[in-house]
């Protein structure tokens, strides 16, 4: 059952489609962050348009590849852990329901949700920053990320049963400090240099 299966539906997530929900809102989320946090705090310390470019298209591109790599091998490592206990045959409530072992977590699905996830998050504060706002390019990248983060807090919810407001509470609050932060580091790293 994929998500897509979930929201046709209504029935209650497999395994398999929560890790892919759980792989595309952490990479989303993280590209959201992340690129945002590098692209204003790029902007701290530089208004040249070029460099911020060059700074957000580079974290985009390491920044995805970072994730579905981490996203293989974490699943991967859990693949091999379900794999071991099925063989020896030890029950793990998570491989309980499943009635074949290809039904065992795919490490290239997450990967490949994280990835794209990623680059679609991220690039969101790219094109925001990227647009000519003059001397509002952090305020409306801030604030496209704060919309951003809000949508992604309200999927997770709905998909994980959490309470909206938290899930979307805990997404702004910790986005909005990372880029505080980064503008503030940029900032005073501009001031130095």
């Amino acid at each position: 059952m994929g998500l897509s299966d979930v929201l046709k539906t209504g029935s209650t997530p497999t395994a398999r489609s929560l890790n892919w929900l759980r792989a595309g809102v952490l990479g989303a989320n993280d590209g959201v962050v992340s690129i945002a946090a590098t692209v204003v705090g790029v902007a701290g310390a530089s208004t040249a348009v070029s460099s911020i470019a060059v700074a957000g298209v580079a974290a985009l591109v390491a920044g995805a590849l970072s994730m579905a790599a981490g996203e293989y091998v974490s699943v991967s490592s859990q693949r091999d852990a379900e794999q071991t206990a099925l063989a020896r045959g030890q029950v793990i409530p998570s491989v309980v329901e499943r009635e074949h072992e290809a039904e065992l977590t795919n490490p290239w699905h997450a990967a490949i949700a994280s990835f794209i996830a990623f680059l679609l998050g991220g690039v969101v504060p790219l094109v925001v920053v990227l647009l000519p706002w003059g001397g509002l390019r952090v305020p409306a990248t801030f604030a496209a990320v704060a919309v951003a983060l809000v949508a992604t807090g309200m999927i997770s919810a709905r998909f994980s049963g959490a309470r909206v407001q938290r899930s979307v509470l805990r997404n702004v609050i910790g986005g909005s400090i990372a880029m505080a932060v980064t503008y503030s580091v940029g900032a005073l790293v501009g001031m130095a240099v």
